[in-house]
């Protein structure tokens, strides 16, 4: 009978290809594992501008961008509203015009609305939007959450990957601005 291979006598692909990742002359230099962590990344960015779409299409509201969708979530946190400045700091988005062409069409579809908060207008969830909010979440919970727990992802380790890149985003924003005065 012939014998079947231990697990550690079975080699597995990636340590005879190297590390998965977009490309292969960036992973050429001295850290091959932030290449593997950055093709990582755009797999799951795409992925999740996808879902994001998509459940809302399901929570009743197609057609957001995903950073519309990120925007309801936002001003609807703890639900105190955000002014525009405060919105793009949060979601790190650099091109303000963004933030505010996504909350004019956020306010057309009755989602968040305008408060003036002083000299500054501030940005909040309609009831529309806070039903869409939970709508969302149900949604989240029965399809994502449910696979994700199944797949048997720790949530402490998800935590600690999650602290690393945020962290890893400051470093990012260095370099970036590091780029841009040469």
């Amino acid at each position: 009978m012939p014998s079947t291979p231990t697990p550690s006598a079975v080699t597995s692909p990636t340590a005879t290809l190297g590390p998965i990742v977009s490309s292969a002359h960036l992973a050429s230099g001295a850290m091959p594992a932030l290449s593997e962590f950055e093709f990582g990344l755009i797999l799951v960015g795409h992925a999740f501008d996808r879902w994001m779409t998509r459940c809302a299409a399901a929570a009743g509201v197609p057609g957001l961008s995903p950073l519309e969708v990120l925007i309801v979530h936002t001003v609807n946190h703890r639900g105190r509203p955000k002014r525009m400045a405060d919105i793009a700091l949060v979601l790190n988005v650099e091109d303000t015009h963004l933030v505010t062409y996504a909350v004019k069409k956020l306010e057309a579809a009755g989602l968040v609305k305008g408060e003036k908060v002083g000299k500054e207008k501030a940005i909040g969830t309609s009831a529309k939007g806070a039903d869409f909010c939970l709508r969302y979440r149900e949604i989240r919970e029965a399809l994502l959450i449910k696979g994700v727990k199944a797949f048997g992802t720790d949530a402490v380790e998800l935590s600690r990957i999650a602290a690393e890149m945020r962290a890893l985003s400051g470093l990012y924003d260095q370099a970036t601005r590091s780029a841009a005065s040469l």
